[in-house]
């Protein structure tokens, strides 16, 4: 079975449509959380996300969203959170509200989280080259698929595999294309991909939202 991995979308829809459009021909897909935050389409990528994804865990934007000024040491989070909170129907905060910490798919063999797999450690993060340290935590599992820290990558473990997908909607590995994966779990094969998209049309709806300048600024360099 071939599996499409998402994760950190931030309510970036350019983003989320390229990378929906470039994804090959997979038989299901899985989102590692953070549907919502920074961007001005929270709504849209919620109903999008609902439409494609069988799976979707819940991300701390995800978590937040009734409570912004958590992040009030970060202005651009704060600013997207705020934004969501006052936008967002009373269905899209329930099914946020509703978001499961952690899934499986293929069968059970695969854990799909948004953070660290560990529950006392949710929003740490955990870099690809600190996923050996993983190992210790996929118990029964063939894989694990995380996100958060909008990098990246892959590693086989003494456990099984270890793949972040990349961000969709804001991408910090300093590619600012849009970050995606595709699992066959047969193979424990994993694709990493990305692709392009308008990120003009982003920074003109994040103007016209009253959002950060800094929060489309930092997409031209993925940063």
């Amino acid at each position: 079975m071939k599996v499409g991995l998402i994760s950190d979308v931030h309510a970036n829809l350019p983003a989320l449509d390229a990378v929906l459009d470039d994804m090959p021909s997979v038989d299901r897909i899985v989102c590692a959380g953070d549907v919502i935050g920074y961007n001005p389409w929270p709504a849209e990528c919620i109903e999008r996300v609902r439409e494609v994804a069988s799976k979707t865990v819940r991300g701390n934007h995800d978590r937040m969203v009734e409570t912004p000024e958590r992040y009030r040491a970060n202005r651009m989070a704060e600013a997207g959170l705020e934004h969501a909170k006052a936008t967002l129907s009373d269905d899209q905060l329930a099914w946020l509200r509703g978001l499961p910490r952690a899934e499986t798919f293929a069968g059970g063999r695969f854990l799909l989280v948004h953070s660290h797999p560990a529950a006392e450690h949710e929003d740490a993060y955990v870099y690809p080259d600190e996923f050996s340290s993983l190992d210790q935590h996929m118990g029964e599992y063939d894989g694990l698929v995380l996100g958060h820290t909008h990098i990246q990558g892959k590693r086989s473990v003494a456990g099984g595999v270890v793949v972040n997908p990349g961000s969709v909607g804001q991408p910090r590995d300093g590619d600012p294309d849009a970050g995606y994966a595709v699992l066959d779990t047969a193979t424990d094969e994993v694709a990493l991909e990305r692709v392009a998209y308008d990120v003009d049309r982003v920074r003109e709806a994040v103007a016209d939202a009253g959002l950060p300048e800094r929060t489309a600024e930092r997409l031209y360099k993925g940063t």
